[in-house]
């Protein structure tokens, strides 16, 4: 019967100590995206591994066409004028 002191304060700390990882994790966007790991796991592509707002960036980047300089030219070509 005097174990019961010791068991009731010791798994009332642990359930709030559950219920505060719990809410830290919620805080910190731990549980954002559930599916996203189940489904990348599915492509072999490197864009899956970068967050979303990076892979907006990189398909404006490839829509746009990069403007020529005269460094982009082959060493074997004369720049142009």
């Amino acid at each position: 019967m005097t174990i019961l002191y010791l068991l009731i304060p010791l798994s009332l700390m642990l359930l709030g100590l559950a219920v505060w990882a719990f809410f830290w994790a919620v805080k910190n966007d731990q549980f954002d995206d559930l599916e996203g790991p189940a489904h990348r796991i599915l492509f072999d592509e490197d864009d899956n591994d970068l967050s979303l707002e990076q892979r907006q960036q990189r398909q404006q980047a490839k829509q746009k066409p990069a403007p020529r300089s005269d460094a982009d030219t082959p060493d074997d070509q004369e720049p142009r004028q």
